[in-house]
């Protein structure tokens, strides 16, 4: 399949049940969907970037971003966490996520968020620029991350120079703000 035929865009209220379906897909359990509804409904995770990705009229991928903060800045700039993303198993491998991720980057750049995080796997958030072990950069999680997954939790720079200056805690939004997320 080519990514020609693919088209991105904000999802709408009536696209839960997509987002719903996409979701325990992906996943193969209701966790990650009830998540998602969680964060849907989650007034402090907005703003937030839901897109989905379809072909024709069936819908393929999921990706949500939602609004975070450093602990400690009061003029924090603006950051987000991206979780979670998914894809139907019978289109993954075909660039979707990548898509998906792309967009979503351009449209938070667009916004003026300068600053992403995600807790994912190290072999694939690399490939669209995030830099491993956020940590490392002064950048911890919500929740601590065992030394041997340190890698899995990554930031990606919208602007340059945006970590500078700023270090701390990333506080998410309050659905995501429990310890078996991280």
């Amino acid at each position: 399949m080519s990514t020609d035929d693919i088209q991105i865009r904000e999802t709408k209220d009536s696209d839960f049940n997509n987002v719903m379906e996409i979701e325990k897909e992906a996943f193969e359990s209701e966790d990650e969907a009830v998540l998602v509804a969680q964060l849907l409904e989650d007034k402090s995770a907005e703003p937030v970037i839901s897109l989905l990705a379809f072909k024709k009229e069936e819908a393929l991928g999921h990706i949500l971003f939602t609004k975070a903060a450093i602990d400690g800045n009061t003029s924090s700039p603006l950051v987000y966490i991206l979780a979670p993303l998914a894809v139907k198993p019978t289109h993954q491998r075909q660039g979707i996520g990548g898509m998906l991720i792309n967009e979503g980057l351009n449209r938070l750049k667009a916004s003026g968020a300068e600053m992403v995080f995600v807790f994912g796997p190290e072999s694939y958030y690399p490939k669209y620029g995030f830099k491993q072990d956020a940590a490392s950069m002064g950048f911890t999680a919500p929740y601590p991350i065992p030394e041997e997954h340190a890698g899995a939790w990554m930031i990606y720079s919208l602007s340059t120079g945006t970590t500078d200056g700023f270090k701390g805690r990333v506080v998410c939004a309050d659905a995501l703000n429990k310890p078996e997320y991280w």
